[in-house]
């Protein structure tokens, strides 16, 4: 990856046997398996050993030449200090604006554009997921074919609204985090909401007055006293509902006013500068730092040069690189900003008796990263090489555009759920070890580090980034590639994988708040 590093991943399919001989004239002292590294030059005890020409651990013992080199052989670095970073120090040349490009999309009464049309049903608590849910299946079966402009109907759920102490100074976070999902650019500024009665998080807690921006005549008429129901709640307990399906049917009352006025609105022509895209990584391997997470940092480059909003997030998968972070801040306010919260999550694993070292995985490791050093570099590479113009902290809304560092964990389905919440209208997933990950509230855009992998997973994987190892493609190729598929899946013109099985994984919220 640098020509200073001391060990190169082998591409091969399968990998390669002790004894094969390189170009180099270097000979294999080991099999080396696809994705794992090879020392290039004698490396002895304590040496570090480098790839993307970082330090990404140092050898426990000696590691003669054609070594594989594994995770059980390096001592993991020490995390870099959050003091004496350089901040605003890195100043890209200015890339011309990227003009003339457009999609079909959505345009919200708030000014927000987005790339499908969803009613959603915001739920105050898990105990109304059961009758929710058997509700949103009749609107499917019953109403939504009466509604052929509508594409779906999403019960959000969570695990959130009761048995937890709202209070506490972090119970913010999960809150603020459903509010903002509720309003996602997909779902049309049509906020409707599914009550028990008697949980902690009430309805007018979760969205309070203030929180829907009034946007027309509708929600202005609804404002002061009434703000419940401008809400538009559906409360179980309510004595009105006499059995199961009494709750069942005014929910499909309710849903149907929403659905109407979903149905009534038209895709327009509107420039790239509005689609919000979240990139993120899961099942990673050593190649995607090389091929997948590369090409989506080109692409990343690209929607900022064309007015976009792009979020990266993954807290223990940019820390160890942070001072490549901060060096690229736009300006010292959003430095300190990053260095803010990671400093809150480095407290924040310290009270669970973690580090960052608990992040990867066993499939992390069959794929080739030793550690979350070595991880982080190829995770970075997503953010490309823009300037980073603000941070958005774990539940928050995008207030801004360009490149974004948006605070989550790196659980795929917490960081999709905080995208989601900061107002991602798409989003792009990167996999090497494969994995079947979903939304059902944006398209999900998946893209494979390798080509077996594209092979074997045809209809799950929508881009073959795998291209780029084999020299069948560039970074700038895929990067392209994966720009004009986002311009018509965000059109509509066409579907995700994950959208035609329908493949959708369950929200789930951020909750550092203790448990009652």
């Amino acid at each position: 990856m640098d020509d200073r590093d001391n060990v190169a991943i082998v591409a091969n399919d399968g990998g390669l046997p002790a004894g094969t001989v390189l170009t180099s004239g270097l000979v294999l002292r080991d099999h080396v398996p696809q994705g794992h590294k090879v020392a290039l030059v004698d490396l002895p005890a304590g040496a570090a050993v480098r790839r993307y020409n970082v330090p990404i651990g140092f050898a426990l013992k000696d590691i003669p030449a054609g070594s594989w080199v594994h995770e059980r052989l390096l001592e993991m670095p020490k995390a870099r200090e959050l003091e004496g970073l350089p901040i605003s120090t890195a100043r890209p040349g200015p890339q011309p604006p990227l003009e003339g490009y457009t999609f079909d999309g959505y345009r919200n009464p708030d000014g927000s554009v987005g790339t499908r049309n969803i009613l959603a049903i915001t739920q105050t608590v898990q105990c109304v997921a059961g009758v929710t849910g058997f509700a949103v299946e009749r609107i499917k079966k019953e109403l939504l074919p009466k509604y052929p402009h509508v594409d779906d109907v999403v019960a959000l759920e969570h695990t959130y609204g009761c048995g937890v102490a709202i209070d506490a100074p972090d119970a913010v976070i999960p809150i603020r985090t459903l509010r903002n999902i509720s309003l996602n650019p997909n779902f049309g500024g049509e906020v409707m909401v599914v009550s028990l009665g008697c949980e902690k998080l009430q309805p007018e807690r979760l969205l309070p007055p203030g929180s829907i921006p009034l946007v027309d005549e509708r929600n202005v008429a609804d404002i002061g006293e009434n703000a419940e129901a401008r809400l538009d709640v559906v409360c179980l307990q309510d004595e009105a509902h006499v059995g199961f399906m009494s709750m069942v049917d005014s929910i499909l009352r309710q849903a149907e006013e929403h659905l109407e006025r979903l149905n009534a609105r038209r895709r327009e022509t509107v420039p790239a500068s509005e689609l919000v895209v979240g990139v993120q990584c899961g099942g990673s391997d050593a190649f995607s730092g090389v091929t997948a997470n590369p090409a989506v940092g080109y692409c990343t480059d690209l929607l900022v040069r064309a007015g976009a909003t792009v979020m990266f997030s993954e807290v223990t998968e940019v820390r160890d690189g942070i001072d490549q972070l901060t060096s690229r801040a736009a300006t010292p306010e959003v430095a300190q900003a990053m260095i803010r919260e990671m400093a809150w999550y480095d407290a924040y694993l310290d009270r669970g008796r973690v580090d960052r070292s608990a992040n990867t995985t066993p499939g992390n490791k069959k794929g080739g990263l030793s550690n979350i050093v070595e991880k982080a570099m190829g995770s970075i590479v997503k953010s490309g090489s823009s300037p980073i113009s603000g941070v958005v902290p774990p539940g928050e809304r995008a207030r801004q555009k360009g490149l974004l560092y948006t605070a989550t964990p790196a659980s795929d389905f917490i960081c999709g759920t905080l995208q989601l919440a900061a107002g991602i209208n798409l989003h792009v997933f990167t996999t090497g070890r494969g994995t079947p990950y979903g939304l059902a509230e944006v398209p999900v855009i998946k893209v494979a580090t390798r080509s077996d992998l594209a092979r074997r997973w045809h209809d799950l994987m929508d881009i073959d980034a795998g291209r780029i190892a084999t020299g069948e493609a560039t970074i700038a190729d895929v990067g392209w590639e994966l720009f004009r598929f986002m311009l018509d899946v965000a059109s509509g013109r066409r579907k995700t994988w994950a959208e035609h099985w329908k493949l959708h994984n369950a929200l789930v919220l951020f909750n550092p708040a203790p448990v009652t």
